[in-house]
């Protein structure tokens, strides 16, 4: 058995290239430059947990070799993480039984709104989610097999986002501020996968220098900087930064 965490994709809402081609200061040369949309994926001993499901989902379980879906924990509802979601139908029918998903109460309802199909029986199609509404701490099993997960509010511009934390692993891919109350979540990290979306300042996300200023006071181990945009080639930014921090690329893969 083993438990292993992968980025599924580290890209921003329009991934790298955009499909006008556009590379921005990214190398078409260096293929940790091709970012997928924000996903992740928490293998617990054999259970199966996806972290969002982007529009590039069905892509990026083709190049990890992921053939289950136990349970769904979502950040938001934005579409960069979200539209994916009636990829995950095919899973229901390999389990015989409704895929659960996670996620705070303003979170599962706009999943409801904008996915109402996935949730409601509707034009002769059943529902294929069943929404777990999360209060700070939760837990996800599958037999006799259990992972202990911390949720906590964080800004996402004008919204409110999840951060999750489970065996000193902390994600957070869209994010501009995080209340100092949460911090005692945060607190001896192996690592701080946390979103880095431009240079510049962005009303919505942490920029280059204040995901660095969070880093540094919250001391992981290793923090993997996620959500990234064309402003960012892998290789330069890599070399920018201290060995303890690193800037994320599709398929980055670790063991815990």
């Amino acid at each position: 058995m083993s438990k292993t965490f992968t980025i599924l994709g580290c890209g921003s809402s329009l991934g790298s290239p955009w499909i006008t081609e556009h590379w921005g200061n990214c190398s078409k040369n260096d293929i940790k430059n091709v970012r997928t949309r924000c996903s992740a994926h928490i293998n617990y001993n054999g259970l199966s947990i996806l972290i969002d499901t982007s529009p590039d989902i069905k892509q990026q379980f083709k190049e990890n070799k992921i053939k289950n879906v136990d349970a769904v924990i979502y950040t938001h509802e934005h579409s960069d993480q979200a539209s994916g979601i009636f990829e995950l139908r095919p899973f229901t029918w390999i389990n015989k039984k409704k895929i659960p998903v996670y996620g705070s109460q303003r979170t599962i309802n706009e999943l409801k709104k904008k996915y109402t199909f996935c949730f409601f029986p509707k034009s002769g199609y059943l529902p294929i989610l069943k929404p777990n509404i999360i209060k700070n701490n939760f837990r996800i099993t599958k037999k006799n097999n259990s992972i202990y997960i911390k949720s906590f509010d964080v800004d996402h511009g004008m919204i409110k986002a999840t951060g999750y934390v489970f065996e000193k692993i902390c994600y957070i891919s869209d994010c501009n501020n995080i209340d100092k109350k949460n911090y005692k979540h945060l607190k001896g990290l192996r690592y701080l996968i946390i979103d880095c979306l431009r240079i510049k300042k962005h009303p919505s996300h942490f920029n280059l220098d204040e995901a660095v200023k969070i880093s540094n006071f919250l001391n992981p181990k290793k923090t993997i900087l996620t959500n990234l945009h064309v402003d960012f080639d892998y290789k330069t930014l890599k070399k920018m930064m201290p060995s303890n921090i690193i800037p994320a690329y599709d398929g980055l893969k670790f063991n815990f």
